[in-house]
């Protein structure tokens, strides 16, 4: 058998992309009226799809809820059955059917009606059912699927999920959502820690902050290097002040000058100017110094820059940020 399946994925592809560039066409009045009604509104967005619609409604609902309006996936089926009870006044129905004619949405539309609830329809078909119905009409319509009989959702579904995800993001700016508004609803994993965390959480502080008196030898700031074990240590003044850093990659280059570490003092070697950060910085920020800035290991210093802390690449690793 001598199939070129990459070819065939190359035009999925190629069609897909094409339904979600014809949506900006649809970017319009109605997207303005369909993102207020959302803003202004006093309640929830209750997003409603049956079978592949229902996938897309589930995830457009989880989009909504971690930018910043609240949102949730509510089976129409299962509304039928009781479920209807989890929709209260002020709440928004957004309602997903590339048909606009799936009868276990349309059945609800009654209800949802006497009740006064708002309702977005996101539909292929503008002049369907639930399209007409709507308060707000959102087209997410596509010149054809990528299945080849023009049958499994494909491109339509794509196109649904482009225009979900438009729409969350239109109104996390609009309400300044901010990264640390996002960390808060991602507390878990890998990304919960490059969010959450901040420097105070995993810094090395107390006895185990590496530092010496600018004072003393290379040879004593040596010793206080191996005794830490973070590679570094920070050099205090006579008000307990951040003076300067010595670290390993200083040490290669003393070497060179061909000294006597017992006799040369550490304030004629160390760097003075060095990087510093604060203790409530996020972890993910102090990544990000150290990386531009090419360094291996970090200072942390308080107001009136005393030395409070220290870290290093092994510790932003060991915690999951890098």
């Amino acid at each position: 058998m001598n199939i070129d399946f990459r070819q065939h994925a190359l035009q999925v592809l190629s069609i897909e992309a094409e339904a979600v560039a014809q949506l900006s066409q649809y970017i319009d009045s109605r997207f303005n009226e369909a993102c207020t009604l959302i803003f202004q509104g006093a309640g929830r967005v209750v997003v409603l799809g049956m079978g592949k619609s229902g996938h897309i409604a589930n995830k457009i609902a989880a989009t909504l809820a971690s930018t910043g309006t609240p949102a949730f996936f509510v089976h129409p089926a299962e509304a039928s059955h009781g479920d209807l009870g989890m929709i209260i006044d002020g709440d928004i129905v957004l309602a997903i059917s590339n048909s606009g004619e799936t009868s276990e949405v349309i059945s609800l539309i009654p209800v949802l009606k006497r009740r006064g609830i708002k309702m977005i329809a996101m539909t292929g078909r503008p002049e369907s059912t639930l399209a007409t119905l709507a308060d707000v009409h959102l087209c997410v319509k596509v010149e054809k699927e990528a299945c080849p009989l023009g049958l499994a959702p494909t491109a339509s579904t794509t196109a649904t999920l482009a225009m979900g995800d438009a729409l969350a993001v239109a109104l996390l700016d609009a309400r300044g959502f901010s990264a640390d508004d996002f960390a808060l609803s991602h507390p878990g994993g890998s990304l919960g820690k490059r969010l959450l965390l901040r420097l105070d959480d995993i810094m090395h502080k107390g006895e185990a902050l590496p530092c010496v008196h600018q004072s003393v030898s290379l040879k004593e700031a040596l010793l206080e290097i191996s005794r830490k074990g973070l590679g570094m240590t920070c050099i205090a003044d006579d008000q307990g002040r951040l003076a300067g850093l010595f670290t390993d990659g200083d040490l290669r280059r003393v070497l060179d000058l061909n000294i006597d570490i017992h006799q040369a003092k550490i304030e004629q070697l160390m760097t003075k100017n060095c990087i510093t950060a604060n203790a409530q910085m996020l972890a993910a920020e102090g990544l990000k110094i150290m990386e531009q800035r090419k360094i291996n290991g970090l200072i942390v210093v308080d107001e009136n820059r005393h030395p409070v802390g220290a870290l290093n690449m092994h510790d932003l690793l060991k915690a999951g940020v890098l």
